[in-house]
């Protein structure tokens, strides 16, 4: 689990493909610092394993498979690429974003990109199984990055980046066509599930719990 709050801007070292599968080499500086083989950590929003670890260069290792090179950027990766890095929370981190699993839902597409002032206003297009989760004020990990969604249409979204995020993550060197990882809140997701398991069951009781924590 992680919280969306980049630690570290990495830089892709090395991908090589090996069949279906392929093997992410990284460079870090903070990240490495205290990694350890079987540790989780979030590359661009990519929940991956640590395999190997060479710390006098600087490098972590990950096994990438199939499955995450076909339904995320990781297979679009390319040496000298900026990635946006972060360990899995503890139970003493602050969560400064949101709960983010690491495990992506979908591929989104900048479709515009508006500086106003020192801020980027950035839109992006979504499948609907993501935007059916997005609200306005709605949180959503794009390449791993929490952010708060401003607007929702019928098929994209647009969120408003401040220069900090901007310098520290990946998010400010995006272009419009460039593909970016999209991961919505968990909790839209449970929400749907006990609804859609009251529509089959009848409880009523379900939704009058909802209704009474405030979820409808």
């Amino acid at each position: 689990m992680f919280t969306g709050i980049i630690v570290e801007l990495g830089e892709v070292y090395e991908i090589k493909k090996l069949g279906n599968s392929a093997k992410l080499n990284v460079i870090s500086e903070k990240v490495i610092k205290d990694a350890s083989i079987g540790d989780s950590i979030s590359v661009n929003g990519v929940c991956l394993t640590v395999t190997a670890i060479e710390r006098k260069r600087g490098i972590i290792s990950f096994d990438v498979s199939n499955e995450t090179l076909q339904k995320t950027t990781t297979g679009d990766l390319k040496k000298g690429v900026p990635v946006n890095l972060e360990p899995a929370l503890t139970l003493n981190t602050r969560i400064g974003g949101h709960l983010v699993s690491g495990h992506v839902d979908g591929i989104g597409k900048i479709r515009n990109i508006d500086t106003i002032g020192d801020y980027l206003k950035i839109e992006i297009e979504a499948p609907q199984e993501i935007l059916k989760y997005c609200i306005k004020k709605g949180s959503i990990a794009i390449d791993g990055i929490s952010l708060t969604i401003v607007e929702v249409f019928f098929d994209a979204f647009n969120v408003v980046i401040i220069p900090h995020t901007a310098k520290m993550t990946t998010i400010g060197y995006k272009k419009v066509g460039d593909n970016v990882n999209l991961e919505p809140d968990l909790i839209a997701k449970y929400v749907e599930k006990f609804i859609s398991y009251r529509e089959q069951t009848g409880d009523e009781k379900i939704m009058a719990k909802l209704k009474k924590h405030g979820f409808i």
